[in-house]
């Protein structure tokens, strides 16, 4: 499914968190949105879900306007710890199934396994690395077209990490579901992007093809994204 922004602007009271931002997002690729922390990539997700809406510009999913009815093809992976830290990992697991219809509890079996989790733990016991992973099995184990990360890697060790680059390959549907993963850690998902696109302070200053930067430009995606912020801090 196509995601637009057009024209969009987003403040909190006087400060800008995007300006006037034109964005297009096609099927079947994993996007990098590349910035510093405060540049506006968690608002372009917030957008794209319908948790907020923009003082100007529209954002549209398939021609369709955004509101938080957009849930139903967007499966969010917030920053934020947002569980019952009383239910057990399984009762997590049946709650998000009775919440979403596109959720498919045995992938969600399988990601448990591949997350190393047990189903029986209650959440409040898990480390921070697990409850990170919980997090990714209930995020991709719904077969949404629109998956959105959100600082996947914050806060996560090197093998919680590397963990969730393979959960990433393994199972996300690259023909039905588009990615978008909001990161500054640039270097743990250059291997599986297609398109980045870097922000800073709610501008988009840069947006190319990855095999581009490589071969014809000769850089790596956190060499081309250090580029573009020197440029900036050059105006």
């Amino acid at each position: 499914m196509t995601i637009k922004l057009l024209n969009v602007t987003k403040k909190y009271g006087t400060e800008f968190a995007l300006n006037n931002v034109d964005l297009e997002l096609v099927p079947g690729k994993i996007y990098g949105l590349l910035g510093p922390n405060g540049s506006g990539k968690s608002t372009t997700l917030k957008l794209i879900t319908g948790l907020v809406y923009p003082n100007k510009g529209s954002v549209t999913v398939q021609g369709e306007s955004v509101t938080r009815k957009i849930s139903r093809k967007v499966a969010y992976l917030t920053e934020l710890d947002m569980f019952y830290d009383s239910f057990t990992v399984d009762k997590m697991i049946a709650f998000y199934a009775s919440q979403f219809p596109d959720f498919n509890v045995e992938k969600a079996k399988l990601l448990l396994i591949e997350m190393k989790l047990t189903g029986s733990k209650k959440i409040r016991q898990l480390s921070k690395g697990n409850r990170g992973r919980l997090k990714l099995v209930l995020t991709l184990a719904r077969e949404a077209p629109i998956i959105l990360l959100d600082e996947p890697f914050s806060g996560l060790d090197p093998l919680v990490r590397e963990s969730i680059v393979k959960s990433l390959l393994t199972f996300i549907d690259f023909e039905k579901q588009t990615v978008i993963i909001a990161t500054h850690e640039i270097d743990e998902i250059e291997a599986i992007l297609d398109e980045v696109i870097a922000i800073y302070n709610g501008d988009i200053i840069g947006a190319e093809n990855v095999e581009t930067i490589r071969e014809e430009q000769g850089y790596s995606v956190l060499e081309w994204f250090k580029a573009k912020m020197q440029q900036q801090e050059m105006i």
